[in-house]
């Protein structure tokens, strides 16, 4: 597999895409792009305040342009929003870069979630219940995050690609 092949992390909230996502970019020697960076610095906040001012839907429709626009770029790595994968645009345009879906049990998610104001309200089983057959079908890899440490995703991730793993 090309070096040159995008790389798309999927996962729900707290499951550690932008860390795992930084990781692979360094080791692929690609640029990291993450849904939060990029909603600030084209719609001005963060998600939680995007939701607010604007709507879910909106947000959603905002989550789902950053993987259409990267995808269409140079080749990078994505840190996906979680709503990304109900955008059928989305699902289609992931058949070609390579996807990892990092995941946790929904009580490791939520103890994550629990000190950040990013979404408050946020329910794992509820978010899995509607986004895991998506992130499924999508998924060229999937990495427990609950187990297994950024540093062991990155290198599941190199050695799927075939790409030498350090030690």
């Amino acid at each position: 597999m090309s070096k040159n092949k995008p790389v798309v992390v999927i996962g729900l909230m707290g499951s550690g895409k932008t860390t795992a996502g930084r990781l692979i970019a360094q080791a692929l020697g690609l640029e990291l792009s993450d849904s939060d960076p990029f909603l600030q610095s084209r719609y001005g906040g963060t998600a939680a305040q995007i939701a607010r001012r604007e709507g879910a839907d909106t947000l959603h429709r905002y989550e789902a342009e950053h993987v259409l626009h990267e995808l269409a770029g140079e080749p990078k790595v994505i840190a996906a929003a979680a709503s990304t994968v109900e955008d059928p645009r989305v699902r289609a345009a992931l058949r070609d870069p390579f996807v990892v879906w990092v995941d946790a049990s929904d009580d490791v998610l939520a103890e994550r979630m629990h000190s950040s104001d990013h979404r408050p309200d946020f329910d794992p089983a509820a978010m899995r219940a509607r986004r895991g057959p998506f992130f499924r079908e999508v998924a060229d890899l999937v990495c427990d995050v609950g187990v297994l440490r950024p540093e062991q995703v990155r290198d599941a991730v190199l050695q799927a690609l075939g790409k030498p793993v350090a030690r």
